[in-house]
């Protein structure tokens, strides 16, 4: 009897199996691009960190970080805006306004003047920390820029390190503007595991 029970239940888990096995074969012949898919762990807090800090950007004179590598002349004639004008940058990341502020990072990335009839900025940049734990990890943020406005708000679309799979946005507020040189804050709400 105790044989007869063991051969069924082994029988009845190899059609299982085989069953399994079949759909799956089907299901992966259909999505012949899927690589792989799998559970994630569930064991994994998504948490949000609040950081703050200061772009400080010089886009001429001695120690700039800001390079206009682009534009487009014929539309200097007829429209009030820089439109069309691309730049390059490597900013500081600083803890406060002050140029001598501690350095806790560099943006790195390019701004476009995308706005016809107003100032407004197609940003993609990337923070690179260089200071303590966060010291290699990176939050990359890339959106739109109403560079006039008192508030604005970029998406964050990723992130490596310590940010792998980050998402969140990034608060803006201009603390100084003078002609050649600018300090943002930044307020970055950032979720990451």
């Amino acid at each position: 009897m105790a044989t007869f029970m063991f051969s069924s239940l082994f029988l009845m888990l190899l059609l299982c199996c085989a069953t399994n096995s079949t759909l799956v074969a089907s299901s992966e012949q259909s999505n012949d691009y899927l690589i792989s898919s799998h559970t994630v762990s569930h064991v994994a807090v998504e948490k949000q960190s609040h950081f703050r800090f200061y772009w400080h950007d010089k886009i001429s004179g001695r120690n700039q970080t800001s390079v206009r590598v682009a534009d487009a002349p014929e539309f200097k004639k007829s429209i009030s805006t820089n439109f069309s004008d691309v730049y390059v940058f490597d900013d500081p990341l600083r803890t406060g306004p002050d140029k001598n502020s501690k350095l806790v990072g560099r943006a790195k990335g390019i701004y476009l003047e995308a706005g016809l009839y107003k100032i407004e900025l197609l940003v993609a940049m990337n923070f690179v920390f260089t200071d303590g734990k966060y010291n290699g990890s990176t939050i990359a943020v890339f959106g739109h820029n109403e560079a006039l406005a008192t508030v604005r708000e970029m998406p964050i679309v990723g992130g490596s390190g310590l940010f792998r799979f980050a998402r969140g946005l990034v608060q803006l507020r201009t603390y100084l503007f003078q002609i050649d040189y600018a300090v943002v804050e930044y307020n970055v709400f950032v979720n990451h595991y």
